[in-house]
């Protein structure tokens, strides 16, 4: 054996992706020489993920036969952000702002978001009325100065912030997006006198129209700032100990990658990172297997998600909520304006815990089981049944292959976990009560499937799904077949798929600035003047990535909307300033055909607003180059293990159901349903009525016979 401590080669040979999720920590180690994927799952620990994180990154080393120095560059995901803004658990933080506009955090927009309910919960502001501060200065709508900041009046304020504690301050002034000057010269008095205190700035956080989501913004950023630099400092000390000494970076929402002196300035921007991650490994399969057209479909222990993917691209978005009081009600959570892969969220994963509500019905999620105790098979303590325990049950997962047999499953306490909340308060055999679980799952799933598709102009009938997380491949069957879908793929690796799709990200990041006004021939150059502005920050965002010049690539995009209007939509523009575009031949036509795209008709007789500028600043792709199997013939016998009973009401109950080692199943490979694949991280439960076949890269394409 290769001493592994020897000195380190001049060319790092492995890249490292990794993400933190709910129940599970997953990771993936790649040869970039050889093309050879490891894979780990752990479980998350969340009093201190980087136990975990330690755990698994050791692992795939001693694997590999490598250390610390052998790795050119890690990438990481993490619900950390997101749980703490879900669980309270970010710092003491106080919000200055323009005096009179202290409860704009907490009237909002003065919407309820469900008109039938006299007891609604509005969702509670980050920050205490008590500690949202108030400065005597002013700026008009264009960033004109109408009552000018006295920063001696700080000094009123330092008691309160000593007093109480704060270890973040949120500065949100009145249209600060025009104009950061009397922002910044609060920042820089808090450097200078309160040095200890994290600073945010919404002229930096989110530079954009509309104070209440501005301002939202901003504390959100400010109030996990010191929670995240902790933790990115402990992080890179654990991964140094290793002798890791190059690059770490971290996963951003939109689907790009930062540094992590950026990630700490703007944690924000991280909230979702591996849902984003695993949408860009669904987009990244796709082409492998020569589908751009898709829905992702991520099912892990707490929750699953899914995209919409077309041409390639998966759907983006400027806004989000987190932290809902109502986990489905548009509304009731705290609105968060970054850049984002449009996800939607359905409330179950394998962790997800079933019940019988008040009106004897069978209800599943959004609470989950999580990492500790674990649904009751993991043998942890716990009592209440779960996705994981219908799957158990159901005879799709093995008991005794459960993480490729770090795990054993316990059927008894999973049979009896169902029996006790589900099955005898329903009159039902635990067979029963487990497909039912398994059913009410499936069709939420489907349910919010067909509605986030067909709002966006997309037929499910002209889509695959790509299934993956650990539990993804197990219920992708059921979903793919009630919504006439063409098929669906479970690739390869697919419990880890986040994991690898941080991977196949590009360095990126999105910049933009308000500009409001009609869009006429006299004001382009005004928008170029801020775009050229908005790419020479983004270059250097890219430069200090280590992008090369050569490589950096900048997308131009406006708000626009008609002459009038209250919204906006996104529109790409050319590449090219726009003085050198004619605006009616060219520019109008493009915010027409993108706004009917959208809502089926465009007011062509009206003008056109700008409000916001954007850039997108990204470098290469980079380029995975994974290894492909031999090609062998179709029959794929060699690689069963054996026999399983599995249920299937299409084939009237259970099933004697082979049993593939998906690691002995070879390219080309043909077999049909029933059958269940098994792999170290996930399980692909096949249904009966289907054809799959084994591609060059290991995937599972399946479609309907």
């Amino acid at each position: 054996m290769a001493d592994r401590h020897a000195a380190a080669p001049e060319r790092p040979r492995y890249r490292f992706g990794f993400d933190i999720g709910g129940t599970f920590t997953d990771f993936v180690l790649i040869d970039t020489d050889s093309g050879d994927v490891q894979t780990y799952k752990a479980l998350t620990t969340p009093q201190n993920p980087g136990d975990a994180v330690m755990e698994g990154w050791q692992a795939l080393l001693d694997r590999a036969d490598a250390s610390g120095r052998d790795v050119a560059n890690a990438i990481h995901g993490t619900t950390l952000i997101t749980n703490a803004l879900i669980e309270r658990k970010g710092a003491t933080t106080a919000m200055i702002t323009t005096a009179g506009f202290k409860d704009v955090l907490e009237m909002g927009r003065e919407m309820r978001y469900d008109i039938y309910d006299l007891l609604m919960v509005l969702p509670e502001p980050l920050v205490a009325r008590s500690l949202r501060l108030e400065v005597d200065e002013r700026l008009d709508a264009k960033g004109a100065v109408v009552k000018p900041l006295d920063i001696g009046e700080l000094e009123r304020l330092r008691p309160v912030i000593e007093s109480n504690g704060v270890e973040a301050v949120a500065i949100c002034l009145l249209h600060a997006f025009t104009n950061p000057e009397h922002e910044q010269r609060i920042a820089a008095w808090f450097a200078q006198e309160l040095p200890n205190v994290s600073v945010s700035i919404s002229s930096e956080v989110s530079p954009q129209i509309r104070e209440y989501e501005r301002m939202s913004t901003t504390v959100a950023n400010a109030y996990v700032q010191p929670l995240t630099e902790r933790y990115l400092q402990r992080l890179e000390a654990d991964l140094q100990s290793s002798g890791f000494a190059h690059d770490l970076y971290l996963m951003l929402s939109s689907g790009g990658i930062t540094t992590v002196d950026t990630a700490a300035r703007f944690p924000v921007r991280l909230t979702e990172s591996g849902p984003a991650a695993g949408a860009l490994a669904a987009v990244y399969y796709g082409k492998l297997t020569g589908n751009d057209d898709l829905v992702s479909f991520d099912m892990g222990g707490t929750t699953a998600k899914m995209c919409l993917i077309r041409d390639g691209t998966p759907s983006m978005s400027d806004t989000f909520e987190i932290a809902r009081v109502r986990r489905f009600k548009r509304g009731s959570g705290l609105p968060v304006r970054i850049p984002t892969i449009e996800l939607i969220e359905i409330g179950a994963g394998g962790g997800s815990i079933a019940r019988v509500d008040e009106l004897g019905l069978l209800k599943v999620g959004p609470d989950s089981s999580g990492a500790e105790p674990g649904p009751a098979c993991y043998g942890q303590g716990g009592t209440f049944p779960t996705v994981t325990d219908a799957d158990a049950v159901l005879g799709y997962l093995n008991p005794d292959f459960f993480l490729g047999g770090r795990m054993d499953l316990d059927l008894a306490s999973a049979k009896e976990a169902i029996r006790v909340h589900v099955a005898d308060p329903m009159g039902l055999d635990v067979t029963e009560a487990a497909y039912g679980i398994y059913r009410v799952v499936n069709e939420n799933m489907i349910s919010a499937t067909r509605v986030h598709v067909t709002e966006r102009g997309a037929d499910p009938r002209k889509l695959k799904l790509i299934a993956f997380g650990g539990a993804g491949p197990v219920h992708a069957h059921e979903i793919a077949k009630a919504l006439k879908m063409q098929g669906y793929i479970c690739p390869a690796s697919a419990g880890v798929a986040s994991a690898l799709g941080f991977l196949t990200a590009p360095a990126s990041f999105q910049l933009s600035r308000t500009f409001i006004s009609p869009v006429t021939e006299d004001v382009l150059g005004d928008v170029d003047a801020v775009f050229d502005q908005l790419e020479a920050e983004g270059r250097d965002t890219l430069a200090r990535a280590g992008v090369p010049d050569d490589e950096m690539r900048f997308v131009r995009q406006a708000d626009l909307r008609h002459h009038g209007q209250g919204h906006e939509i996104v529109v790409t523009l050319p590449d090219r300033p726009l003085v050198d575009v004619d605006l009616d031949s060219e520019l109008r036509p493009r915010f027409y055909e993108t706004y009917e795209g959208i809502f089926g008709h465009a007011h062509h007789h009206l003008g056109l607003e700008i409000t916001t500028c954007r850039v997108t600043a990204t470098g290469n792709a980079p380029t995975i180059a994974l290894k492909q199997l031999e090609l062998g013939g179709s029959d794929p016998t060699d690689a069963i293990k054996g026999t399983r009973m599995a249920y299937f009401p299409d084939a009237d109950g259970y099933v004697d159901t082979p049993r593939y080692d998906r690691t002995k199943l070879h390219a080309g490979a043909v077999f049909h349903g029933p059958a269940i694949v098994e792999d170290v991280d996930s399980t692909a439960v096949i249904g009966p009525g289907t054809r799959v076949e084994i591609d060059a890269y290991a995937n599972l394409v399946v479609t309907f016979e």
